[in-house]
């Protein structure tokens, strides 16, 4: 009885309660009669207070359940991207059909910080171009320079912690080789979506397997949309007094066609010929002097160049590359300069020496024409398995320098007239063989013309050149042929972590060094100045070598041992001064490199050679030349000969993602000459004759370097200390 009484308490509860609870029913679709899910509906009262809220299903409907005995309700929905809809409740048993309509959605306008930010993949560092560059950055040059790690010099040259760049590569293609300044001044840095720095970096493809370079190279990856067509701009600027300053550019970066080509002009003081600087220039070994003859004692000033330049110059730069395939390339880089300059030079100097001083007071006026031609085609075929390259080169220079000078009083004309042609020849072939081995081949062959004159009127220092006597003027002509070759061949056997290489080869170089000077006599006649004062030498210079490379490379540690043995043969004759001499020497020239990665990103370290070399032909002439108006230059002595050693030490440290980078070298070296120059002075001439004595030489330096992006200044502090001393004797 208890039981039943109870339950039918509950009963009766519920009955009251399901009797006592009401519901409002409906649909919610858009204007297209589509069901809105997730629409918030609420039920309101004529206050607006909340008494039921519920969300449509996936099909829009809603059920809204309630209590209260109210009047004036109101069905409210809501949602993103609809306007607000409002319902009043005229009948509980009715379904509300609830129509929204689309609306537009206005943000407020948040303004996003990025933090510049670089990814490391391998030994490939990436820097965002848009995280450093501003909008009055118009070259990818100038972003350059705000990127941490990355440093650009007043000539153009890159380095990257402290280290040059080998290459700067364009979507993996050297156009420009190491002349690449024109690519960081063109370029515009809106075409450049990230610039890639590349350690260990190894341009053969058969070699990277077994890399062991330690070259660094930056990469500059082109925007899609920069690759579409040709890019370029035209700059113009005239002022007063007729000053002009002109620029444009032409570029495209495809696939398979990319070309930078650049002509300017200006007379504004700017230097069109830095942009022919080669910055990691091929070493021949052909060790030839660039000249005999100058000017004068007119140096360069170390005034900023715009302060001191007075030049009227053009260039026209072009550099041209097509792919035939992933492997076969043809490029052709062409450039021809023309410059005039003018300079004003005063010096003032004495020299003191026992019971006497001698006095210099210089005045000169130079007007300056340098004219250069340069021409490079290159094939190459770059392939997993092999790799052939060849390089036709040929460099025409021709500067003609007209001076008025005044040396303590006494005035003259001088007119330098020098003309250099290069035209030589570079093929490299490598092939894999089983195993990763690989056999090289190498040849370079060269030949040169360089001949000089200078005309001095009317003629200087009597006492020494004309017994005394007033005459008209001089002439000096010099004329140095050159033919040079280099070759080799080589086997390097890989076994894992061990590399070993085994070269061969020999070198020739041959010269004829002519010279004569002559007097004008007033009643002009011209006659040899005096047969001391011509040369008529024969030299053969010739080396046959070996060498053999170790490499370890373990990953964290790498160490490489070089140990070249050559024999090398020099023999030179002048029959007008008695001279026939050889000299037969057997060099070892040891080096030892050592490389240990303290961390992912640290690295140090240590090296250590010793070298032997041989002077060339300007040590040996014994006919005298004149140099320019008041030097007089001969040589009584053998072939220089010198010995070296140099020691160092560096540490690289980096911290890519706090965007720090550090590097300190030290560095010694100790030489050891057997000849040393010898001046005789005079108020109105200087005489320089090389003569043989044994001498030391000693240098020591230390650097350190500092790169730091401030985030919260968005800019790049770089920070850099040198110390350098040197320490050599001096024949008083």
């Amino acid at each position: 009885m208890r039981a039943l009484l109870i339950s039918l308490i509950f009963v009766l509860f519920g009955l009251a309660s399901a009797y006592a609870q009401k519901q409002i029913k409906g649909n919610v679709k858009d204007t297209k009669g589509a069901p809105v899910v997730s629409a918030n509906v609420n039920l309101k009262d004529k206050d607006g207070n909340i008494l039921s809220f519920t969300r449509t299903d996936d099909k829009g409907n809603f059920t809204l359940s309630f209590n209260e005995e109210t009047k004036d309700l109101s069905i409210e929905a809501t949602t993103i991207g609809y306007e607000k809809k409002i319902l009043a409740v005229t009948d509980l048993a009715k379904v509300y059909d609830v129509v929204m309509k689309d609306s537009e959605i206005n943000l407020k306008t948040v303004v996003v910080k990025n933090r510049p930010a670089l990814s490391l993949n391998g030994d490939t560092l990436n820097y965002k171009t848009s995280d450093f560059a501003d909008k009055q950055d118009r070259s990818i040059g100038d972003v350059l320079k705000k990127m941490p790690g990355i440093e650009v010099s007043e000539d153009g040259k890159v380095s990257y912690n402290g280290k040059g760049i080998s290459a700067l590569y364009i979507d993996g293609d050297n156009v420009l080789d190491d002349k690449y300044s024109i690519g960081t001044k063109s370029i515009p840095q809106g075409a450049v979506d990230k610039v890639q720095v590349i350690e260990k970096d190894q341009p053969v493809k058969m070699l990277r397997k077994n890399n062991m370079s330690e070259d660094v190279a930056l990469n500059l990856v082109m925007k899609e949309e920069a690759k579409l067509k040709v890019m370029g701009d035209i700059r113009a600027g005239l002022g007063t007094p007729d000053r002009f300053d002109g620029n444009a550019n032409a570029m495209l970066f495809k696939k398979k066609t990319k070309f930078i080509n650049n002509i300017k002009g200006n007379n504004v003081g700017i230097d069109p010929g830095i942009d022919l600087t080669a910055f990691n220039p091929f070493n021949s070994g052909n060790d030839k002097p660039s000249g005999f003859l100058s000017a004068g004692a007119a140096g360069v000033p170390t005034l900023p160049q715009k302060r001191t330049l007075f030049n009227k110059a053009g260039l026209a730069n072009l550099n041209n590359l097509y792919k035939f395939s992933d492997e076969l390339q043809v490029k052709a880089n062409i450039a021809y300069l023309y410059d005039q300059r003018n300079q004003q030079y005063s010096k003032f100097s004495e020299t003191y020496l026992s019971g006497q001083t001698i006095t210099y007071n210089e005045l000169q006026e130079n007007a300056i024409n340098p004219q250069k031609f340069q021409a490079k085609l290159n094939v190459l075929d770059n392939a997993d398995d092999h790799y052939f390259s060849n390089n036709l080169v040929t460099n025409y220079s021709l500067n003609n320098t007209a001076s008025n000078v005044i040396t303590n009083g006494i005035g003259a004309n001088q007119a330098l007239n020098q003309k250099n042609f290069e035209i030589s020849n570079e093929l490299s072939y490598r092939k894999k063989l089983k195993s990763e081995n690989t056999f090289n081949f190498f040849s370079f062959v060269s030949r040169t013309s360089q001949p000089e004159v200078l005309n001095i009127n009317p003629g200087l220092n009597e006492a020494i050149l004309n017994n005394n006597q007033p005459f008209a003027g001089l002439n000096q002509y010099v004329k140095l042929p050159t033919w040079y070759t280099n070759n080799y061949t080589a086997f390097a056997f890989v076994n894992n972590k061990f590399t070993q290489t085994y070269r061969v080869g020999f070198n020739l170089q041959h010269q004829e060094l002519g010279s004569e000077l002559y007097r004008i006599q007033n009643n002009g006649n011209t006659e040899l100045v005096s047969s001391q004062m011509t040369n008529n030498l024969a030299w053969l210079k010739s080396k046959i070598y070996t060498d053999a490379t170790y490499e370890y490379n373990s990953g964290n540690f790498k160490a490489s041992l070089g140990l070249p043995v050559s024999y090398n043969h020099i023999s030179y004759e002048d029959e007008t001064k008695s001279l026939d001499k050889n000299l037969h020497r057997v060099f070892v020239n040891p080096s030892l490199s050592l490389k240990y990665q303290t961390g992912i990103e640290n690295y140090v370290t240590a090296n250590y050679s010793y070298n032997n070399n041989l002077g060339g032909i300007d040590d040996v002439y014994r006919g005298t030349i004149l140099k320019n108006y008041r030097s007089l230059f001969a040589n009584d002595a053998p072939i220089t000969e010198s010995k070296s050693q140099s020691v160092g030490a560096g540490f690289n440290f980096r911290k890519a993602m706090q965007m720090f980078f550090l590097n300190l070298s030290a560095n010694y070296t100790s030489s050891t000459v057997n000849t040393i120059s010898s001046y005789n002075l005079s108020n109105n001439i200087q005489q320089r004759v090389v003569i043989a004595l044994p001498n030391d030489m000693k240098s020591l330096g230390f650097s350190a370097n500092a790169s730091k992006y401030l985030f919260n200044l968005r800019s790049t502090v770089n920070v850099g200390a040198s110390f350098n001393q040197s320490t050599f004797e001096q024949l008083q």
